[in-house]
């Protein structure tokens, strides 16, 4: 196919999925809204009532309906506590559940005073209608477990339950990938890793397939989307993030190629059709030769 497309939009999404302003039908979204937990964000208010919160997501999830293709996925992903906020909206917008997803985060659980510390977040993981247009069954090469003996020599699938890929943390592990400000500072306390859209993409989409985030951060599904052939729509309210996106998709940081991940998934059927490496992925921009912070502000 030709270069992927990639569509970066400033504003509100829900205005702008009310009034039919995504260029696309959609195959794939990737829900990840803020979680309304009085967070500091510049351009979204994350101390909302509940109910209007929830009315909220309900809007965006009907409207996505709409725009999906049939047999299309949605990844909506909330904080363990609200999943049965996350259910609700999804089952009264028409969407279908296949899996809820447990991302267990490989960092260290927040500690509770009267109940155990929390250590996942969960993803629903939908379709518009009773099957999914596109599944594609990854297998992947982890690490042996304590206690086992034996490699399994073909690897194993993929389930609903993901504890190999780690959480962006605050601190100390956040590592390269995380984006910063010159001062250091990181860029969006939130941003989602490498790992968990380049799994979502690839269970989702074939090649030339087009990818949906409403609530596009730092722009981490766009990027894997074009690394992946697959075309990509994000909106975000954010002028500044708009502006890191753009910057982060001109120039692509070390840390954000999907390349050091192939071998994860060696064992995956049909893989080199899902994942076209003989094709230079981002070979019309230039691509920093060390892990180095977006340069912004």
């Amino acid at each position: 196919m030709d270069r992927p497309t990639n569509t970066i939009l400033q504003g509100d999404c829900i205005s702008l999925l009310s009034e039919k302003k995504i260029p696309h039908a959609v195959d794939l979204t990737f829900l990840d809204p803020p979680f309304n937990q009085s967070k500091e964000y510049a351009s979204w208010d994350d101390n909302l009532p509940p109910g209007e919160y929830w009315g909220l997501m309900q809007q965006v999830c009907k409207a996505i309906f709409s725009l999906t293709s049939l047999g299309g996925a949605l990844y909506f992903m909330q904080r363990e506590k609200n999943t049965d906020f996350v259910l609700q909206c999804l089952r009264d917008a028409g969407w279908t559940l296949q899996n809820l997803i447990i991302w267990k985060k490989k960092t260290s659980a927040v500690p509770c005073i009267r109940k155990f510390g929390k250590h996942y977040q969960v993803i629903a993981f939908v379709t518009k209608g009773p099957s999914a247009r596109v599944f594609n069954r990854l297998r992947i090469a982890p690490p042996l477990p304590a206690n086992y003996k034996y490699e399994r020599h073909r690897g194993v699938y993929v389930t609903d339950v993901w504890d190999d890929i780690r959480e962006l943390t605050a601190g100390y592990f956040a590592g390269d990938e995380a984006l910063r400000k010159n001062s250091g500072e990181r860029l969006h306390k939130q941003q989602s890793p490498i790992a968990l859209l380049l799994r979502i993409i690839l269970s989702s989409t074939n090649v030339g397939d087009t990818i949906f985030d409403p609530f596009a951060g730092t722009g981490t599904a766009l990027v894997v989307a074009q690394q992946l052939q697959r075309h990509s729509v994000g909106v975000e309210l954010d002028p500044e993030n708009v502006r890191c996106i753009k910057e982060r998709m001109k120039a692509m940081n070390k840390a954000d190629s999907i390349v050091r991940f192939y071998e994860d998934y060696r064992y995956t059927e049909k893989l080199a059709q899902l994942w076209p490496r003989e094709k230079a992925m981002f070979s019309h921009s230039p691509i920093l030769k060390k892990y180095e912070p977006v340069k912004l502000f």
